[in-house]
């Protein structure tokens, strides 16, 4: 036997405590209000008119649900290099980050709710007063996605999980520049993420 490892998205609920968690079996997306609909497009992120707007920040996460196993460890995650989306020159794919150690955010204890003002912006992981809290206290708080490829994976979680639960979090926003630095309104293409981890 193996475990049984899923991906997950929490949302809602309050710090420390999401509200609910889905299984993320195909896709997700990045909008403008705390929810998992994937196929809602009535929350897009807006272009600014100077500046820049966000997502609101999604944690995405291996969840353990069953199976036989003595252990698994050192989550990893990365993506292809290269994020086709068109949200200008400053804008990025962002994931929460750490100076040293994991960057994963533990669940569900430093799980902080997605905040912002619904179909305009999310509140900025980086922001002094509403950001995300497990990333404020760091020298770089988020890094492009795209640092993150198959030579220089990042290590989410290298804590041993020996029973059912909830791995360390990848905290994902999208950051979008004006239309005159480049971003294009539009449904995106899809992108791929990947995640791995070791099992004994």
């Amino acid at each position: 036997m193996v475990a049984t490892v899923g991906v997950y998205q929490a949302t809602l609920g309050s710090d420390g405590a999401p509200g609910t968690e889905n299984e993320v079996a195909t896709s997700t997306r990045l909008q403008t209000k705390d929810q998992f609909v994937i196929d809602d497009t009535s929350y897009p992120i807006p272009i600014p008119t100077s500046g820049f707007n966000y997502s609101y920040w999604i944690h995405v996460y291996l969840k353990i649900t069953g199976g036989t196993f003595i252990k698994i460890n050192n989550v990893k995650f990365w993506s292809d290099g290269t994020i086709g989306w068109d949200f200008g020159t400053g804008g990025e794919l962002r994931i929460g980050n750490r100076d040293t150690g994991d960057i994963g955010c533990p669940m569900d204890t430093e799980y902080d709710v997605a905040t912002g003002v619904e179909g305009t912006s999310g509140d900025e992981i980086e922001h002094a007063t509403t950001g995300h809290g497990y990333y404020l206290g760091q020298t770089t708080k988020t890094k492009n996605v795209e640092d993150w490829v198959t030579g220089t994976k990042a290590i989410l979680d290298s804590s041993d999980h020996t029973v059912a639960g909830m791995c360390k979090a990848a905290v994902f926003q999208c950051k979008v520049d004006t239309a005159g630095n480049g971003a294009v309104q539009g449904e995106q293409t899809d992108e791929t993420m990947y995640f791995s981890y070791d099992e004994i």
